[in-house]
């Protein structure tokens, strides 16, 4: 099959980082291990994440619009990095492949942020960041850097009077991450990085107007890798329900216009298969979650370790906190075989948020365990 070439013949990937679907497959040990699991605990405890999401920082200097944990607070609580330089080893010694740090608050503004990054790349493990792209200073671009296998900035208008209006703050914070971006690209290439430098805007009534041009701004100006445009999903928790009722059923004709910006350089991931999902039925959705609680994790920003970040609070979901067990303890204590049970034997899928992280994982897990393809061996 060729490869599609856009309007002036270079040859560009719709959704090269796979973005739009999931990476499980590349871990075929991890997935047989969690196959072999079924109702068996003493199996399922020793199922250890591929991936975790970290917050360093509790506190955010935005308040966006749609902001999916408005409902924690925003409160000023860090991560404490000598605990950190404890349970970031033992975490890559039991499997953790990949830490994105990000979370109910601005990853950016811990003061040890430098100091997390070469210890979690020390442990063994890839490191990345979501951001807002308002504080990136130049001891991060210099010192972790090359340390880091992405970054993703959250921007989402296309000129400073939408992005104020949507991120909630001062119009000045649009240039101001644009020359954050231009710095972390300039970098990456002086430096010839094997970074992946990308934005990522939902797609909101606010400015769907705007996606060509902030399309053609990462391209042209920013220099990133990546534009990924995603529909929004209502969290189950928040107390914003501004953009609940949002019809995407007429957007894929500009996804079709976005990727056409594309070139060999820059990738717009206008994600159509997650928009495609809203808009069938809820029986054909899977009926268990198969990635809670195995293939990932969340920290937050006081140390509790939850299997599910569409949970954050929820006692059912919450399994310790780092700051007082080790990572080990509490991956294989009670409160997360209760949750293993829960799960497995009552959780109602609808209840879920749709469209979630693992939802992909989720879809290939239930086809290996549920819906086996007639004649299999016939590979």
């Amino acid at each position: 099959m060729g490869v599609p070439l856009n309007g002036h013949g270079d040859a560009r990937m719709p959704d090269p980082y796979a973005i739009d679907s999931h990476k499980l497959i590349y871990h075929p040990k991890r997935v047989s291990r969690l196959l072999e699991v079924g109702d068996d605990w003493e199996k399922a405890k020793e199922v250890y994440p591929i991936y975790i999401e970290i917050s360093p920082v509790g506190a955010c200097n935005h308040r966006c619009t749609f902001c999916a944990v408005d409902y924690i607070g925003y409160q000023t609580r860090t991560l404490d990095l000598e605990m950190l330089h404890q349970r970031l080893p033992e975490m890559g010694e039991l499997g953790v492949k990949s830490i994105m740090y990000a979370g109910e608050g601005e990853p950016m503004i811990h003061k040890d942020i430098d100091k997390i990054v070469r210890v979690t790349k020390n442990s063994g493990i890839d490191v990345s960041f979501t951001t807002n792209g308002t504080v990136v200073k130049n001891s991060f671009v210099e010192e972790s850097l090359q340390h880091i296998s992405w970054i993703k900035v959250s921007m989402n208008a296309g000129k400073a009077s939408t992005y104020a209006k949507i991120h909630q703050t001062e119009e000045r914070d649009f240039n101001k991450v644009i020359d954050n971006i231009k710095k972390v690209t300039r970098f990456k290439k002086d430096h010839a990085l094997p970074l992946s430098v990308g934005v990522q805007s939902l797609l909101l009534p606010d400015n769907t107007g705007e996606m060509e041009k902030l399309a053609k701004l990462c391209r042209d100006e920013m220099g990133v890798d990546y534009l990924v445009v995603k529909p929004y999903s209502q969290h189950r928790f928040s107390e914003t329900h501004l953009y609940e009722k949002v019809d995407y059923s007429r957007s894929f004709e500009l996804g079709k216009q976005l990727e056409q910006l594309s070139t060999k350089e820059f990738s717009v991931i206008f994600r159509a298969q997650t928009i495609k999902k809203y808009l069938e039925p809820e029986e054909n959705r899977y009926s268990k979650c198969g990635a809670t609680p195995f293939v990932w994790a969340y920290v937050m920003a006081d140390g509790s370790l939850y299997g599910c970040s569409a949970y954050l609070l929820d006692k059912r979901f919450e399994y310790g906190n780092l700051n007082e067990r080790s990572f080990r303890e509490i991956w294989q204590g009670p409160a997360r075989q209760a949750n293993f049970h829960y799960v497995l034997e009552e959780l109602d899928i609808r209840e879920c948020r749709k469209n979630c992280r693992m939802d992909e994982v989720n879809r290939y897990l239930y086809r290996l365990k549920e819906e086996p393809v007639p004649h299999a061996n016939f590979i």
